[in-house]
């Protein structure tokens, strides 16, 4: 029993040495810890005191969730989703353009080209401010993404963009009232149905549309800010084929029986087109072709390799002209302006070609008639003394020299040919005796040249009455 009560004792003693040594390390880090707090408080008071940029860094602003003009601006504070008065009358959304240029016109696409500067005016009072100075603030597209802006579309338009070289070009201006303008610049291609039937003679009236493609007009009424004020154009703005007559502005109601009513806002622009670039390319050239083809009723009609080819190679020019001008056009199904000239000049060309093969047909008809003729008359093959012979004296007595003529060698430079020939017919053919007193005479009057020499006349005077009469519509 003793030796167990000294083990135990030993044990308690051991365990009190434990303890007291780790008290005493505990308290030797304690005090470690608070010094080395110490020297640094000291040394931290030491760099400010000394102006080191390093210890101490100011805070940084950039990273701050919430920026300035957003916190003045109260954007968290408000559904932006919504527009503004929800619930309440439609707001006024006012509208003004700048027209930047105006770029191609295709008539064979239907449309047009145009850039402009778009801007728009309401008053959202969830963006009012307080200001000492009442100046505005201005931003650019970042913020425009997380307020309320108008939905504005181009109504037929084709394609559409927002510029964006540097950045994109968008600007939001903010009042202290609650005002704000909203400005974007865009490039749009619109559909413009053209009427072509007074092509190229004709004026055009394009317009460019304007609406709201979510807000009825019970949410949001859409208008002129100036009236016709609010279009305005550059100077500068000219185009090669058109002239610009005017602008203006209307406004109307646009139903969908699906939505309901819409305000439009139009752009109208007329234009009048250049005519003296198609005289030059299309009218001119036509006309040439049509004198050229006149040139045939001048040549000998016996020259057939002249009249021929000249008339052909009219021909084909004209039909290369027609096709030249319709590859440029669409295709519609009606007549255009240019079509009737052009076709009228081809069939006037066409005609010379007619003239030519009825004056040959008619001088084949001729001569087949005059060989039939010389087979007619009496021969004189075998008589001894045909200048004494009753039969020659018979056949060609008693003729004016100053009447006859012989074919093929035409009076007065070429205009007329004639024949005048003079039959003695036998009262008894079986006994071959001829009669002085018996004779028949038969005037043959040929004129192969009429034709000819009417052309010269009727195709000219034709072709200027309709000259007179197609510029007297047209024009």
């Amino acid at each position: 029993m003793q030796m167990e009560a000294i083990i135990v004792l030993i044990c308690v003693c051991l365990m009190g040495v434990a303890g007291r040594s780790a008290h005493q390390r505990g308290h030797k880090l304690e005090t470690y810890k608070h010094s080395r707090s110490r020297r640094e408080t000291s040394r931290m008071e030491g760099g400010h005191k000394s102006g080191s940029p390093i210890l101490k860094r100011s805070p940084d602003m950039t990273k701050s969730p919430v920026t300035k003009s957003e916190q003045l601006l109260r954007l968290d504070d408000h559904d932006f989703t919504m527009r503004p008065a929800f619930g309440g009358p439609p707001i006024p959304v006012g509208v003004d353009v700048q027209v930047e240029s105006l770029d191609t016109i295709s008539e064979v696409d239907m449309d047009f080209t145009m850039t402009l500067y778009l801007r728009h005016y309401w008053k959202d009072e969830r963006l009012a401010f307080p200001s000492t100075n009442n100046q505005s603030m201005t931003f650019d597209s970042r913020l425009v993404k997380k307020i309320w802006v108008p939905d504005m579309f181009f109504v037929h338009s084709k394609r559409s963009f927002i510029h964006d070289t540097t950045t994109d070009n968008v600007m939001l201006r903010v009042y202290p009232d609650g005002n704000v303008l909203y400005s974007l610049r865009v490039t749009v291609t619109a559909m413009c149905n053209m009427d072509l039937s007074r092509f190229p003679l004709d004026t055009q009236t394009c317009s460019l549309e304007i609406e709201s493609y979510a807000y009825t007009d019970d949410d949001l009424m859409l208008y002129w800010k100036k009236g016709n004020e609010s279009l305005n154009t550059d100077d500068r703005i000219s185009l090669s084929q058109f002239l610009i007559q005017k602008f203006h502005t209307t406004t109307k109601l646009a139903f969908y029986s699906s939505t309901g009513w819409y305000n439009r806002l139009y752009i109208h622009f007329t234009l009048r087109r250049h005519i003296f670039f198609f005289l030059l390319q299309t009218y001119f050239p036509a006309t040439l072709m049509v004198m050229l083809s006149w040139v045939s009723f001048w040549i000998d009609r016996r020259a057939v390799p002249a009249r021929v080819p000249l008339g052909i190679t009219t021909v084909l020019t004209m039909s290369t002209i027609i096709t030249g001008v319709n590859a440029s056009m669409p295709r519609v199904s009606y007549i255009k302006a240019v079509d009737i000239y052009l076709w009228v000049s081809f069939v006037f060309v066409f005609l010379s070609v007619i003239e030519y093969a009825a004056v040959n047909y008619l001088s084949t008809v001729q001569e087949r008639r005059e060989r039939k003729l010389r087979d007619r008359l009496p021969c004189t093959c075998g008589i001894a003394n045909p200048d004494e012979d009753l039969m020659m004296t018979a056949g060609y007595s008693d003729v004016d020299t100053n009447n006859t003529g012989h074919y093929g060698m035409p009076e007065n430079g070429g205009r007329q040919e004639r024949i005048l020939a003079q039959l003695t017919l036998a009262d008894n053919a079986t006994t071959g005796t001829v009669k002085i007193g018996s004779r028949s005479y038969i005037n043959i009057w040929i004129d192969t040249h009429a034709i000819d020499k009417y052309s010269r006349v009727i195709f000219p005077g034709a072709y200027t009455l309709f000259n007179i009469i197609y510029w007297s519509i047209y024009s």
